[in-house]
């Protein structure tokens, strides 16, 4: 069983700044890309940013030179530093990893976490 836990999403003013975290647990063999995703109300879900797990990042454009994605490989940890936040910044942040255990490769998916940004 593998779990990913989320925790940092709040309410903030616009400009203001916010950090997630999210730590997979449970029979993980290897961590391999680990992500942030988000969803806004009546959106589909989009790719935030990504980060391998030799470092190589990749992010969308709307978010790029503001948010800043890194991992603890040691505490398999993936956070997501979010600056210059704006309205438009506001949904549900997901975290994803693609995690091996010792039977299988899968993608896991955390529980969300609430991202609101006032104007």
């Amino acid at each position: 069983q593998v779990q990913l836990v989320e925790s940092g999403g709040g309410v903030v003013q616009a400009g203001g700044s916010l950090r997630l975290s999210c730590q997979a647990s449970g029979s993980i063999f290897g961590l391999n890309t680990m992500g942030w995703y988000r969803q806004a109300p009546e959106k589909q879900r989009e790719l935030v940013a990504t980060i391998t797990r030799g470092g190589n990042t990749n992010y969308a454009d709307s978010v790029k030179g503001r948010f800043t994605i890194s991992r603890d490989n040691a505490k398999n940890t993936v956070y997501l530093q979010m600056n210059s936040l704006k309205p438009e910044d506001t949904a549900v942040y997901y975290c994803n990893a693609l995690v091996m255990t010792i039977r299988d490769r899968n993608n896991y998916w955390g529980q969300g976490t609430q991202v609101t940004v006032s104007s």
